[in-house]
């Protein structure tokens, strides 16, 4: 074979690849590398109320604020206890630990007191607190426990990108009355109106045109509208819902899980998506992960909807 013929091989294979597809996302492989933001305070936790069981155990209901100026999940290490020092010295293990956000990513400056478990079908709701098994509060008592969590946009191909290995201390004769859920400080640009548009993955406008209260808890109707020439999707899983009453509800699931219906070229689309609320808990917000910038990178948005 001639040089020239050598040549144009490799100008004739791209012109058929540019050819053969419409678009190629590249996954955001990232690097895995830590990076925390520079005012991040991390987690702190309040105690909301401490109780003496009639079985003689210790049980402290505890509400979590995410003060690391980022979205981030949070949850306790498994098969570590909590350790209750008493103001000699003294430590007990408590072994009953429930303390985290139940898998889902809360805004910065929201705070939460429990999280929906079981299943869709048949939804619990998990409140947080640690229980020490023989124990006694006395005064000068503080609670420390170990927890790990991560920060910012969810990134599916490193779902530990930016984690850190904390403590959560807590002191026992603080007791914090008349918190105010889920917003505990109000960040600037944070919280978006119900009448956003979200540019997602490959700029199809997601946009949500419809909540409503049933029978059940809440429904959604969300609207996608792409602009391109080629037919597009984008996943925004089943989002959940946190409420005045500081309880994430909606069992948590991967947002990667759920594909809006795709919108054909120069097109719209239109779906629904539902979460179990109690009727009566009232000023909602949705926590949204929206597929955007790359293949399975999750871009987090709160939506306020006190209003429904």
């Amino acid at each position: 074979m001639s040089q020239r013929r050598k040549n144009l091989i490799p100008i004739i294979i791209s012109s058929l690849l540019l050819y053969a597809c419409a678009y190629i996302v590249v996954p955001d492989l990232g690097d895995g590398t830590n990076s925390t933001t520079a005012t991040s305070k991390g987690w702190t936790g309040f105690v909301t109320n401490v109780i003496q069981s009639e079985a003689g155990d210790l049980r402290i209901d505890i509400t979590i604020r995410n003060e690391t100026s980022d979205w981030s999940a949070m949850h306790a290490v498994e098969g570590l206890p909590a350790v209750l020092t008493t103001i000699d010295g003294k430590d007990t293990n408590c072994d009953t630990v429930f303390v985290g956000t139940g898998g889902h990513r809360l805004a910065p400056g929201f705070q939460m007191r429990g999280f929906a478990t079981g299943t869709d079908a048949e939804p619990k709701t998990q409140l947080i607190y640690v229980e020490c098994a023989g124990a006694t509060a006395t005064s000068g008592s503080k609670l420390a426990i170990d927890i790990s969590y991560v920060t910012g946009e969810f990134n599916y191909y490193y779902p530990e990108t930016n984690k850190v290995e904390s403590k959560l201390e807590i002191n026992l004769d603080e007791i914090a009355k008349d918190l105010k859920y889920p917003v505990a400080e109000s960040l600037p640009d944070l919280i978006l109106k119900s009448d956003f548009k979200i540019n997602a993955m490959s700029n199809l406008v997601i946009t949500l045109t419809d909540a409503k209260r049933t029978d059940e808890g809440m429904q959604f109707t969300w609207h996608s509208h792409n602009p391109s020439d080629y037919a597009l999707s984008a996943r925004i899983g089943i989002p959940p819902v946190i409420g005045e009453d500081g309880i994430i509800y909606g069992v948590y699931q991967s947002p990667d899980r759920a594909t809006s219906p795709t919108a054909p070229a120069k097109g719209e689309a239109e779906w629904t998506t539902s979460v179990a609320v109690p009727k009566d808990v009232k000023g909602l917000y949705i926590l949204m992960s929206v597929e955007s910038k790359k293949l399975r990178l999750f871009v987090n948005y709160a939506v306020d909807i006190t209003s429904k």
